[in-house]
């Protein structure tokens, strides 16, 4: 633990000193850059996320309630969302970029173990999702299948390894100087090299391979004639298939910004500018990812697309019935009236037409 004494690091933006006169201008630049993806984040894609996933809550709690079942599917769906709303809540943590949230080591600590635990969990829950899928086109005949068809249990087990390694990663952050106030980042910088490592390992290493694996089976195994057609299989859920490709490009360059971190760490240097910069690009496409994987599952997953369709139709049928104007319909009649004859023996008359009092 005394060997990774870490009270030396601090931001390269928070060392002016250490910054040349050549280099002030391009700091400038990048502090500027910083604060439009922040300000682009919180505008656009932070209102997106939060709406969506109020949204996907509702339709899952609505069919519920309807049908009294929910599919396994459809729960790990409900559970990712829940886990991305929180990673979204937690974001609000880069509204003060491109300075850094001032808070306690302890407080900085908490807010790292509750991001790890969204992190990490949506990261295996994403795993069970494939897995169901992979089976759902392969007949179930291991045990591992089993299991899936007890979706609660997977959740459970899914919370209960998420935490241990939120836990883990909380307690290598230190406990040392809790009450001395820092600059925080959701990943804290103050953390131990090994905070990294875990976290590349089993947050991004271990997640992406098992990905990959069950989409390699997926088109690389035989299978049985009853099954369905590949195309006919992804086009039925491609929702998880496009989280699953979208989470993989936005983790990855996350998970390399992480490693360049911890080899700073290493080599006792805090880097330059240009790191920081680019360091911080990447945590704002990681929250924007959770906004796009709500959005995915809105508009790509069948039960809330289809809802999301009866809703635009319903309003749409409103519309048109309030203004459709009725005009009604005023029938007008004549009569023919004859007042005598002229002084050549022609009878004169006169057509009176004339329509009801209530139309005057």
């Amino acid at each position: 633990m005394t060997s990774h004494n870490m009270t030396w690091i601090s931001y390269p933006s928070k060392n002016l000193a250490l910054i040349s006169p050549e280099q002030i201008e391009a700091f400038i630049a990048s502090q500027n850059i910083i604060s439009r993806f922040m300000h682009c984040y919180i505008a656009f894609f932070v209102p997106t996320g939060l709406i969506t996933g109020t949204c996907i809550l509702i339709i899952f709690i609505k069919n519920y309630l309807q049908y009294k079942i929910i599919e396994n599917l459809d729960l790990l769906l409900l559970h990712f969302t829940i886990s991305n709303i929180i990673m979204i809540f937690l974001s609000f943590t880069v509204i003060t970029r491109p300075d850094y949230l001032q808070a306690t080591q302890l407080t900085c600590n908490v807010l790292s173990f509750f991001f790890n635990f969204s992190y990490f969990n949506s990261q295996y829950v994403l795993i069970l999702m494939l897995l169901i899928l992979l089976l759902k086109r392969f007949p179930p005949r291991t045990a591992l299948s089993k299991a899936t068809q007890r979706p609660m249990l997977c959740v459970g087990f899914v919370l209960t390894y998420s935490f241990c390694l939120s836990l883990t990663e909380a307690v290598l952050v230190g406990t040392d100087n809790y009450h001395l106030e820092t600059d925080c980042q959701l990943d804290p910088l103050f953390a131990r090299p090994e905070y990294e490592i875990i976290k590349f390992t089993f947050g991004f290493g271990i997640p992406s391979f098992l990905q990959i694996l069950c989409i390699a089976v997926l088109f690389a195994k035989e299978v049985p004639a009853e099954a369905p057609a590949l195309k006919l299989h992804i086009r039925t859920y491609p929702a998880v298939y496009i989280i699953s490709i979208t989470i993989f490009i936005c983790h990855l360059f996350y998970n390399i910004m992480i490693l360049f971190r911890t080899i700073f760490k290493l080599q006792k240097s805090t880097g330059t500018p240009k790191n920081e910069l680019v360091m911080n690009i990447a945590e704002i496409v990681l929250f924007c990812e959770s906004c796009a994987s709500l959005l995915f599952i809105l508009c790509f997953h069948k039960p809330c697309k289809d809802e999301m369709r009866k809703v635009i139709q319903h309003c749409r049928s409103e519309n048109t019935a309030n203004n459709h104007l009725e005009i009604p319909v005023i029938t007008t009649t004549h009569e023919i009236v004859c007042f005598g004859k002229s002084s050549n023996g022609v009878q004169i008359c006169v057509e009176n037409w004339w329509k009801p009092a209530w139309a005057a």
